[in-house]
């Protein structure tokens, strides 16, 4: 072939619009000249001698043409039940806390029943108030003694900075 008949099928061939038959000539071309060529015919020599190289290669088979694909059978998957444990379990808790709080909201229901406003009785109120004043007084006696602590802490720092 000529040089200008492979510039031809090159330019076609760049433009995507060569058929098989003309790269076939393209890759038989330069596969038979391994010398020097015109150096605008010798940029395409590496890709046409490579293909002409791979054209002996075999194709590939289809693999799994005999069978659906794998993703597109139905899996069905059959679990025993104490796997599936965790469920339960949220229910169980659930139950749970709701038994509580219902437990909790009738305990507090019965003591504002029985702190109910005793000023029709004022022997009781008085009972009470007293009730709640010892408590009152029991509690602050208890910080008055914590009190005293850090007072004699106090003392003693001072002692033994000299500050006495």
């Amino acid at each position: 072939m000529e040089y200008n008949d492979i510039r031809t099928l090159l330019g076609k061939y760049w433009a995507c619009e060569s058929t098989e038959e003309e790269e076939e000539a393209l890759r038989v071309f330069y596969a038979g000249h391994e010398g020097a060529l015109p150096a605008d015919l010798q940029e395409a020599a590496p890709l046409f001698r490579y293909f002409h190289d791979c054209s002996d290669v075999p194709d590939m088979p289809e693999l799994f043409t005999d069978r659906p694909a794998p993703w597109d059978e139905p899996v069905t998957i059959v679990r025993p039940i104490w796997q599936n444990w965790m469920k339960y379990a949220a229910a169980v808790l659930v139950a749970g806390g709701l038994l509580y709080s219902a437990d909790s909201f009738r305990d507090k229901q019965a003591d504002e029943l029985a702190f109910r406003d005793t000023y029709s009785d004022p022997k009781l109120a008085y009972e009470q108030t007293q009730r709640a004043l010892q408590l009152l007084s029991k509690n602050l006696n208890r910080g008055k003694t914590q009190m005293e602590k850090i007072g004699y802490f106090s003392e003693a720092t001072e002692k033994v900075q000299g500050k006495n």
